[in-house]
């Protein structure tokens, strides 16, 4: 970690990762993604109960950052896949740790 004083918040590093994986779902398409590249409604179909429209956002701003990748193929028909960039890979770790606190301090059913 750098020897610097912040002088403001908004320089403080945890306020950029908690942008990424304190939302609602970005930390569970990460993990979702984490072994496989997915379409739209897979992806979608997993995470469950979010509208398509939070969904549709929230994957553009992880695209954003370069966390996940968007992919589109124009075989026979065309569709898009998403997928981890290194960046998001780096990411699924803390999300596993993450999981695994819960799990171990909480009566919760692993995933």
């Amino acid at each position: 970690m750098k020897d610097k004083i912040l002088t403001k918040y908004s320089d403080c590093p945890i306020k950029r990762s908690k942008s990424i994986i304190g939302s609602r779902w970005k930390p569970i398409i990460i993990y979702a993604l984490r072994n496989r590249k997915m379409r739209f409604g897979q992806l979608h179909a997993i995470i469950g109960d979010v509208s398509a429209k939070v969904f549709a956002q929230c994957l553009k701003e992880l695209e954003a950052e370069e966390i996940i990748l968007r992919e589109t193929y124009t075989d026979t028909q065309v569709h898009v896949e998403y997928s981890l960039t290194s960046k998001g890979e780096g990411l699924v770790p803390i999300i596993v740790s993450l999981l695994q606190w819960e799990w171990n301090n909480y009566e919760v059913t692993p995933v």
